[in-house]
C-alpha cells in the first residue's frame, strides 16, 4: 500500500515533536531543584529592595521600635492650635456658607452662617477655631478683626 505525501509529512511532523517533547523533559530533569539545598534555593533582599543571592550584611542593621511606625497619613496636628486666623475667600449671603483661606497653612475651610455673629464678606480678616466636620473641618465662632 503505497502511502501518500500528506501521511508522511504528518508522520514526519508527528516524529518531530516527540523528539522535541523527550529534549524538553531531559532539560527539565537536568535543570530541577530537586535534590538542591535550602541555601541553594534560597534568595535575599538587600538594603535597595534588590533580589540577591548573598545573605544581608547584619552589621549594617539598624533596629526599629515598632511603636514608631505610623500607618496611615501623619496627623496635621490640629488638636493643640484650633484658634486660628485668616481671609474670607469668598461668602455666599443667600446661601449662608463660604470659605476662610488659613493664615497659616493656605488651606480653605469651610464656614457656615450659623457659626458667625458677624455678617461675613470677602477680604475680611478673622478669627476662629476649627473643628472637625463629616466633609473636613469647618470654621465655629467666626469673629470679625478687621473689615
Amino acid at each position: 500500500m503505497a502511502e501518500t505525501f500528506i501521511k508522511k509529512e504528518l508522520e514526519k511532523k508527528k516524529a518531530k515533536e516527540r523528539r522535541e517533547k523527550a529534549e524538553k523533559m531531559q532539560q527539565r530533569k537536568l535543570n530541577n531543584n530537586k535534590g538542591k539545598s535550602l541555601d541553594e534555593m534560597m534568595a535575599y533582599l538587600d538594603e535597595n529592595g534588590n533580589l540577591s543571592s548573598r545573605p544581608p550584611d547584619l552589621r549594617n542593621r539598624i533596629e526599629i521600635d515598632p511603636a514608631d511606625i505610623i500607618i496611615g497619613a501623619a496627623p496635621k496636628g490640629r488638636e493643640h492650635d484650633t484658634q486660628r486666623t485668616g481671609f474670607v475667600l469668598s461668602f455666599d449671603e443667600a446661601k449662608g456658607y463660604g470659605f476662610i483661606s488659613d493664615s497659616q497653612s493656605k488651606e480653605s475651610i469651610f464656614v457656615h452662617s450659623n457659626n458667625t455673629s458677624q455678617l461675613l464678606k470677602k477680604g475680611n480678616k478673622v478669627s476662629y477655631e476649627l473643628q472637625k466636620g463629616p466633609k473636613g473641618y469647618n470654621a465655629v465662632n467666626v469673629q470679625v478683626l478687621r473689615q
